[in-house]
Formats: C-alpha cells, sequence, structure tokens
C-alpha cells in the first residue's frame, strides 16, 4: 500500500522554480530541494527519478497553472465586463512567464507549454477587440507590449502606459 504523500508534488514543485529563479538550475539539487521542502532525498529520488525530470516537471506544472490562470481570468473578465485592460490585470500572477520561458528553453515539450499559453492569451485579447480582420494581428501586438512592460517593469525599469498603446492599436 503506497504511503500517504505529506508534501504535494506541486509544493515540491513550487520550491523547484524558487530555486531556479533564484539561483539557476544548478543550484537544484535532491539535496538542496530537500533541505527546502523536508523530504528525504531518497524521497525525491523515487517520486521523480532524476533531477532533471523534477525540473522539467515542475516546468510543466507552472505552464499548467498559467493555463488555469488564463482560463479564469477569460472567465472573470467576461463575467464583470472587465474588458481588455481588466484581462490583463488578471493575468498578472506569482509565476513571470518571461522566468519561465528562459527556463523552457531546453526543451521541445516545454517550449510548445509555452506557445500554447501565448496562443491563448492571444485569443484571449482578440476576443475583447472588435472584431475584425486584423484582431489576431492587434492581439499579437498587444501580447508582445504587455510581456514587454512586465520585462522592463521587473528590471526597474520605467514602463509605458499600456492602456494608452491598447487604445491607439484598436
Amino acid at each position: 500500500m503506497a504511503r500517504t504523500k505529506l508534501i504535494s508534488d506541486r509544493d515540491v514543485f513550487q520550491q523547484v522554480l524558487t530555486l531556479l529563479l533564484q539561483n539557476g538550475e544548478k543550484a537544484v539539487t535532491f539535496s538542496t530541494v530537500s533541505a527546502a521542502t523536508g523530504l528525504a532525498p531518497t524521497t525525491l529520488v523515487q517520486r521523480f527519478g532524476s533531477c532533471n525530470e523534477m525540473i522539467l516537471s515542475a516546468i510543466a506544472q507552472a505552464w499548467q497553472e498559467l493555463d488555469g490562470l488564463v482560463e479564469a481570468a477569460t472567465l472573470d473578465a467576461a463575467a464583470l465586463n472587465k474588458g481588455l485592460p481588466g484581462l490583463l490585470k488578471s493575468l498578472v500572477g506569482p509565476i513571470d512567464p518571461g522566468a519561465l520561458l528562459t527556463l523552457s528553453l531546453r526543451d521541445p515539450d516545454l517550449i510548445g507549454r509555452a506557445k500554447a499559453w501565448r496562443y491563448k492569451v492571444e485569443q484571449a485579447i482578440a476576443a475583447r477587440l472588435d472584431v475584425s480582420a486584423k484582431a489576431k494581428e492587434t492581439a499579437a501586438l498587444i501580447f508582445a507590449a504587455w510581456q514587454g512592460r512586465m520585462l522592463w517593469d521587473a528590471g526597474g525599469g520605467k514602463g509605458f502606459r499600456l492602456g494608452e498603446a491598447i487604445k491607439r492599436l484598436g
């Protein structure tokens, strides 16, 4: 009979992501994750097989959470009639998509997850624009501007007014 997990895989993955984002991939070992979670290194080996698999699974879980955030924000923005600015504000969460994309670049499956997330966001943006032939193109521009602003804001730079840029594109 399998033992009950005292610490979920999701909680382990959050610690793995924290280590990745703070100190890079070399900082993620069974030993460091053990120290962060309180699980024995052997338990981590039994669960994930290898450090690489644990890292890839943590990144995949983060993309899944971002997908869920898009779905929730889409429903919330539609229900509350927040429009495009409300949708974009709802998509800001604890996981930075830019940093996650950087972590995903070495794995084709994770790149696919990133592309699927971008497509979902662009569809949600396009759905809030006037129906026109250029809605998809405009949504892609808004997505790029939104992500660029998040990147510069995180770097301490002064961003531009995204709402004004959206009005000019619309």
